[in-house]
C-alpha cells in the first residue's frame, strides 16, 4: 500500500509525466506523505510551479544519459530542451522532498539527485562496482567522482581515514557517514542533510535511511568531512 499510496499522489500532481522510479522499502513513505500539506500546485524556486494537469515532454535518465552528462547553466538547458529540464527538476524535488521530510525549495543540488536517481534501487554486490551490483564504499566513492569530482580511496576504512571527523549535529550535505555493522568501520554512506543520508544498503541496495533508524543510530560512528590537499 506504501507503493500505491506514493503513486497516487505522484500522479496526482505530475499528471502526464514520465520519470523512471524504482520501489523504496526502507523509508516510511505513510509517515513522511502524511506531514505534507494538501496543496492545488507546488511553488517552487524562482517562481517556477507545478499546476495539475501543465506538463509538456519530460526528460528521462537512461544509461547511456548519466547523471553526470547534464550540467545546468542556461545554454546547456536551452540544447536539452529548458522545459524539459526544469520538470524533470521539479519530479526530483518532491519525490526526494518526500522521502526526507524537506523542504521542496531545499533540493537544489540536481547534479546529485539525478546522479541518485538513476543509481536507484541497483542491489547491493560485496566488492561490486556497477549496475550489476555495487557496495558501500564503491557508491560513495562513485558519487564523489562523478558529481564533485573527487577521487577518493576505494573502501571505507580507507574513506574514514581521509576525512575530518564530525559531530552529528555539524553535518551538512556532501559529507559521509561511517558505521560500525560487523566490527570497526565497516559502512559508509554519503549526507544529504536533515538526519537522511543515501548508501549502497545490504538488504534494500542504493537507498535512502535515516540516522534516527533505530539500526543506523546505534551503528553510528562519526561523521567525516573530506580534506582536499
Amino acid at each position: 500500500m506504501k507503493h500505491l499510496f506514493f503513486v497516487a499522489v505522484a500522479g496526482g500532481i505530475f499528471s502526464g509525466t514520465t520519470i523512471s522510479v524504482k520501489a523504496q522499502t526502507n523509508v516510511n513513505i505513510e509517515r513522511l506523505a502524511g506531514k505534507a500539506k494538501p496543496m492545488n500546485s507546488v511553488r517552487f524556486i524562482d517562481d517556477i510551479e507545478i499546476v495539475p494537469g501543465a506538463v509538456s515532454n519530460t526528460l528521462i535518465l537512461t544509461e547511456e544519459k548519466p547523471a553526470s552528462n547534464y550540467s545546468f547553466s542556461k545554454a546547456s538547458t536551452a540544447k536539452a530542451g529548458f522545459n524539459s529540464t526544469i520538470e524533470l527538476c521539479n519530479t526530483l524535488q518532491f519525490k526526494y522532498s518526500m522521502l526526507m521530510d524537506r523542504e521542496v525549495e531545499s533540493i537544489t543540488n540536481f547534479s546529485l539527485y539525478y546522479f541518485i536517481e538513476s543509481w536507484w534501487a541497483t542491489r547491493y554486490q560485496y566488492g561490486g562496482s556497477d549496475r550489476n551490483g555495487i557496495d558501500c564504499s564503491a557508491f560513495t566513492g562513485k558519487l564523489l567522482g562523478e558529481v564533485y569530482g573527487l577521487n577518493v580511496p576505494r573502501t571505507a576504512k580507507e574513506q574514514f581515514k581521509i576525512c575530518e571527523k564530525v559531530a552529528t549535529e555539524d553535518l551538512v550535505e556532501g559529507d559521509l557517514v561511517f558505521f560500525d555493522t560487523r566490527g570497526g568501520i565497516s559502512h559508509v554512506g554519503f549526507y544529504l542533510g536533515n538526519n537522511y543520508f543515501v548508501h549502497s544498503s545490504v538488504h534494500d541496495g542504493v537507498t535512502i535511511s535515516s540516522l534516527t533508524d533505530d539500526y543506523y543510530s546505534r551503528k553510528f560512528i562519526s561523521g567525516g568531512r573530506i580534506v582536499i590537499q
